[in-house]
């Protein structure tokens, strides 16, 4: 094997890791919209009775869950500019 096949070799390995890592931020960005951001609009729409929680305060969580999540998202892009040719 030549240095200009290793260094191939060294680059894509390098860049599969790299696309790797960034799908994985992106499923925790998933994962945090999902469950934090998604989940408790349904549960508040279907809760019934006087123990359902404040709206305003689901609201808040799901705002902040809305931004982590994009931030994460925005992380594993920023990730994927590092790929070399």
């Amino acid at each position: 094997m030549s240095a200009d096949d290793d260094e191939a070799a060294r680059k894509l390995v390098a860049n599969e890791r790299r696309k790797l890592s960034a799908t994985y931020l992106n499923g925790v960005a998933v994962a945090v919209f999902a469950v934090g951001g998604f989940a408790p609009f349904i549960s508040t729409v279907l809760a019934s009775g006087s123990g359902s929680q404040n709206p305003l305060l689901v609201l808040g969580v799901m705002a902040i869950c809305w931004l982590v999540s994009g931030a994460i998202h925005s992380a594993a892009r920023a990730s994927l500019k590092g790929l070399r040719p």
